[in-house]
C-alpha cells in the first residue's frame, strides 16, 4: 500500500499574528509613572558648624499622623486650609519698619509674635511612619504652592510676570525673551523668598 502523506499545518503567517499581538498589547498597556518631589538636597554639613538657634515663632510646625491627620502649631487643620495658613506665616513680616530686617513687600499681619520676614521663616514638617504617601505627597504640595504664590505675586510686582510661568517655559525651553538675564531675576526672587522646607527638628528658643 502507497504511504499516506501526513497533513501539515500552515505556519507562515504565524510570525505576521505574534507581531500585531506584540503590537496591539504595546498600545493598549498603560504604564504608571512614577510619583515623587523634585528636591535639591543641600551640600554635607560640616560637623565643626554649629546649627544656628532659630525662634519659635519663625517656625511653622506642621505635624502629620499615623491617621493622615493634621496638626498646624498645635492645633488641628484640614488640609484645604493648610495653604493659606503657610501663606499667613511667611508673609506676616513682623519686624516693625525701620528696624534691621523689616520686610517691605510683605502684606501680612504684621503680628510680632509670627514670622520676621520669608528669609527667616522656616517650615518644619514631620510626618508618621504609617502617614498615608498620598497624604504626605499632598501636605508638601500645599507648602510648595505657598512659597509660589508668594513668588507669583513679587515677581508679578517687579517685574510684570509670574516666577511659575516664567520659569516652567525657560526649563521648557520655550521662553521667548533672554533667559539669562531673567534666571537672574529669578535668582533675585527666590532670595526675597527662598524655600526653607525642614523635615528634621531644628532647635528652637
Amino acid at each position: 500500500m502507497a504511504k499516506r502523506s501526513a497533513p501539515e499545518i500552515n505556519a507562515g503567517s504565524m510570525a505576521d499574528i505574534a507581531f500585531l499581538l506584540l503590537i496591539f498589547f504595546l498600545v493598549t498597556t498603560t504604564i504608571d509613572k512614577d510619583k515623587g518631589l523634585v528636591r535639591q538636597l543641600p551640600p554635607p554639613l560640616d560637623e565643626e558648624i554649629i546649627p544656628p538657634i532659630i525662634k519659635q515663632k519663625n517656625l511653622f510646625v506642621v505635624l502629620v499622623n499615623g491617621n493622615n491627620e493634621l496638626l498646624v502649631e498645635d492645633e488641628r487643620m484640614e488640609l484645604r486650609d493648610l495653604r493659606q495658613a503657610a501663606i499667613d506665616f511667611l508673609d506676616n513680616g513682623g519686624i516693625p519698619a525701620g528696624q534691621e530686617g523689616h520686610c517691605e513687600f510683605c502684606q501680612g499681619a504684621r503680628s510680632p509674635s509670627s514670622s520676621d520676614n520669608p528669609d527667616k521663616a522656616i517650615i518644619s514638617m514631620s510626618s508618621d511612619r504609617k502617614t498615608n504617601y498620598t497624604t504626605y505627597v499632598a501636605v508638601q504640595n500645599e507648602l510648595g504652592a505657598a512659597y509660589n504664590f508668594l513668588r507669583d505675586r513679587e515677581s508679578q510686582r517687579l517685574y510684570g510676570w509670574k516666577y511659575t510661568e516664567v520659569k516652567a517655559a525657560i526649563d521648557a525651553g520655550n521662553y521667548d525673551g533672554n533667559v539669562e538675564k531673567t534666571e537672574e531675576k529669578l535668582k533675585e526672587i527666590r532670595t526675597l523668598i527662598p524655600f526653607k522646607l525642614s523635615e528634621a527638628e531644628p532647635k528652637s528658643n
